[in-house]
């Protein structure tokens, strides 16, 4: 799954030993555009993620993640962990072939057929 917004906090980085080594964690929040806002919490796993993220507050960013939940103590909690977070650059230039359907390049303005300068063309061979 996939949601886009721009990244409203960014809480301490955990870190911790388990029986596999040192890992490091670090939770998000991200606040869509829609006309009413939603708000998403969502978790990195990995030193090696966090680096290459990058992630910083006031960032627009796509989150692709996986959602997954589990019971402790006869409640269940919903996990969100982020596999693919991608900063979007706001003015990046549109590359050939990804414009809209509908966008048209401008067309140069016409001529105007009646200014001085096209009524004294002598090579004019209109009939009127």
């Amino acid at each position: 799954m996939e949601l886009q917004g721009k990244v409203i906090y960014a809480a301490e980085k955990r870190t911790g030993e388990s029986a596999r080594g040192t890992w490091a964690a670090q939770d998000f929040v991200i606040e869509t555009h829609d006309s009413f806002p939603r708000k998403m919490v969502f978790s990195v796993f990995g030193e090696d993620r966090l680096q290459r993220f990058n992630i910083q507050v006031g960032q627009e960013v796509n989150v692709s993640f996986d959602i997954d939940a589990r019971e402790y103590n006869g409640r269940w909690f919903n996990s969100i962990r982020a596999f693919d977070v991608r900063q979007i650059v706001a003015n990046a230039a549109p590359v050939a072939g990804d414009m809209p359907p509908f966008a048209e390049p401008a067309a140069a303005p016409a001529a105007d057929p009646f200014s001085q300068a096209a009524s004294s063309d002598s090579t004019d061979d209109l009939p009127f």
